[in-house]
């Protein structure tokens, strides 16, 4: 094996891992393929908090990228319930939606991004994020 060839196990460990919360699936999948396609990143996506909590007890993500609107518990409500455990508390978050209040994201200060958005901005606020 060359010196400078990653093992494939070290890169998999390696990898950044985004949890997805996103109930409309036509969007989830071409963000999950977006992200898998145009980054170094794996991305995951659950259809809704209770998929993501049990998503959550398997593989620990690096980031979440939640929809603020969700059936059953909304996007502020499962980042609440998430960042009150220590080993998610100190996770990245980017809220996406179309409508949302602004005014309680920005009392948060949590970062967030309008749908549409331009999937480059998308990219790149993800980047920016998880590489903090």
């Amino acid at each position: 094996m060359p010196q400078d060839a990653t093992p494939l196990f070290k890169q998999i460990l390696d990898e950044k891992n985004i949890l997805i919360v996103e109930d409309d699936t036509d969007i989830g999948e071409f963000i999950v393929h977006a992200i898998e396609q145009e980054t170094d990143y794996h991305a995951t996506l659950a259809i809704d908090a209770f998929k993501a909590l049990r998503s959550i007890q398997t593989t620990k993500p690096d980031m979440l990228l939640l929809d603020y609107q969700l059936p059953g518990m909304d996007g502020l409500e499962l980042y609440h319930l998430l960042h009150t455990t220590e080993e998610l508390e100190d996770t990245p978050v980017l809220f996406m939606s179309a409508n949302f209040t602004e005014k309680e994201l920005d009392i948060l200060r949590l970062p967030y991004i309008e749908k549409p958005f331009e999937l480059d901005d998308l990219l790149q606020t993800i980047s920016r994020l998880i590489e903090k």
